[in-house]
């Protein structure tokens, strides 16, 4: 990783929600960090001493579950990562991250931005209501698991990743995602998950192109989300 670039839009979470008035003190204390593609910059259970927020590229956060990972989420431009690790008592990682592209990260150590979110009321709650809506999704998956086929739990990743990550202009989700970390999104082993992106595909459901994925009957792909 290479530190203390000098460069920072202000667009990310963090600035996004904070009186304009402390984008001086964000910029004498925070680092501007570029990490290659497949660096993994946060190690779970090491200790935590700041968080970070996407300026460019592509994070996955992941964790170990059985000896398998499992993705938790997908980082885009101006998301927060490495939030988890705040703690009251002890400060460690619950998770990791690691870049799916070049990533530049604005990071700022915890104790500062624990004295952003005491002082920035606005900031606070859309903290907040973000750990709210990935505790929901996250309960969401624990349920799939046990009431869905893998069939409608791809159907239900691939509207949760369009959601997230937005399409581009021809149509596809805007995310360059192998079989091998869908399958750790959804939850299922690499062949499930292929086989039923086969018949997806067969079933003229979706487009995949150079693990690009398009949704092309939405009623049926949810359909076999509930299902």
């Amino acid at each position: 990783m290479s530190k203390k670039l000098k460069v920072c839009d202000h667009s990310c979470f963090m600035c996004r929600y904070v009186i304009a008035d402390w984008w001086q003190n964000i910029d004498m204390r925070r680092q501007i960090i570029k990490v290659k593609k497949g660096q993994r910059f946060i190690d779970e259970g090491a200790g935590a001493e700041g968080v970070y927020f996407v300026q460019e590229g592509l994070v996955k956060v992941h964790k170990r579950w059985d000896d398998k990972e499992n993705i938790v989420r997908f980082a885009k431009k101006g998301d927060i990562v490495g939030h988890r690790g705040m703690s009251p008592k002890k400060s460690i990682f619950p998770i990791s991250a690691t870049c799916l592209e070049n990533t530049v990260l604005c990071f700022v150590p915890i104790d500062f931005f624990q004295s952003l979110l005491k002082t920035n009321p606005i900031l606070t709650y859309e903290l907040l209501m973000f750990y709210a809506d990935e505790l929901q999704i996250s309960e969401q998956k624990v349920t799939n698991q046990v009431q869905l086929s893998v069939k409608g739990r791809v159907a239900w990743s691939l509207f949760q990743l369009e959601e997230k990550m937005g399409v581009d202009q021809d149509g596809y989700i805007g995310l360059i995602l192998s079989k091998t970390d869908l399958a750790s999104y959804v939850g299922s082993t690499y062949e499930s998950v292929y086989r039923m992106m086969t018949e997806l595909v067969e079933e003229d459901i979706i487009e995949s192109v150079n693990k690009r994925i398009k949704i092309k009957d939405r009623t049926m792909l949810l359909h076999y989300s509930k299902s």
